[in-house]
């Protein structure tokens, strides 16, 4: 019920601000508009936004996994020499400030042609959410036990049988965890996308920012809430399914 409240208590001034023509102190409610909304629903960029935001994100999310998944098995199921080296240098893009590491990029970026295009913006933004995916991932795959696939390559299964058949469902709720957590977090990237990709991809965050400062705080709210809503959306959508699949991250129950 706490949780609840600290998440849902912090968005009612938001949503009230996006319905309010006028909030002055000390009015305990405003007055009431739909300006906010009808310019949000107006406006082609805002749609244009959102769509790039979800482009770059899912892709973001399918690369960090196809990349991550390998090194995220290999940590989870195997121990060898300088594995906590080996995981502090996965979490260094987690742990270093992100000004930081993203003027670092974009001079390689600079160099490689990738500034200012939707490309590099999905690989910088996969520089940061890869730690999550590996160590979402490689935590899924430490109770996982390994010789589920070694009995299906016993019985004949090939290697994409055995992945998509014995190790995918095995570890589906702990995958949609670590996808969901890569996805939000490039979701909600602003100083990186600004940096890598310019003017030329503007996601929702960047408009998001650029509104703020204009100070018009109820067309803000309004796409404060257009930015919010998804990721609450998949926020309920991972917990239903979890529950309802009733499967801890890493069993065996749905083969």
């Amino acid at each position: 019920m706490f949780l609840y409240a600290a998440v849902v208590l912090p968005v009612i001034p938001i949503v009230m601000w996006s319905f309010s023509f006028r909030w002055a102190y000390p009015r305990l409610v405003p007055e009431w508009s739909s300006r906010a909304w009808d310019y949000v629903f107006g406006q082609q960029n805002i749609v244009d936004a959102i769509i790039t935001s979800i482009a770059v994100s899912t892709a973001v999310t399918a690369l960090s996994l196809v990349l991550g998944y390998t090194a995220a098995k290999a940590l989870g199921t195997r121990e060898f020499k300088g594995k906590t080296a080996v995981e502090i240098f996965i979490l260094l893009p987690a742990i270093v400030p992100v000004i930081s590491a993203v003027m670092g990029m974009q001079g390689i970026f600079t160099r490689l042609y990738l500034t200012d295009t939707f490309l590099g913006v999905v690989i910088g933004h996969t520089v940061f959410t890869m730690p999550y995916m590996i160590m979402g991932l490689s935590s899924v795959f430490r109770n996982y036990n390994m010789e589920y696939e070694q009995a299906a390559r016993t019985l004949g299964a090939d290697r994409w049988s055995v992945l998509m058949e014995v190790t995918v469902p095995a570890i589906f709720p702990g995958l949609v965890v670590a996808c969901l957590f890569a996805f939000v977090v490039s979701w909600s990237q602003y100083l990186l996308t600004l940096m890598i990709g310019g003017t030329a991809v503007e996601t929702l965050p960047m408009l998001l920012f650029a509104l703020m400062g204009s100070g018009d705080y109820a067309v803000a709210s309004a796409v404060s809430i257009v930015f919010i809503l998804p990721v609450l959306i998949l926020l309920v959508l991972t917990s239903r399914f979890l529950t309802t699949n009733g499967v801890a991250s890493g069993g065996i129950n749905q083969i």
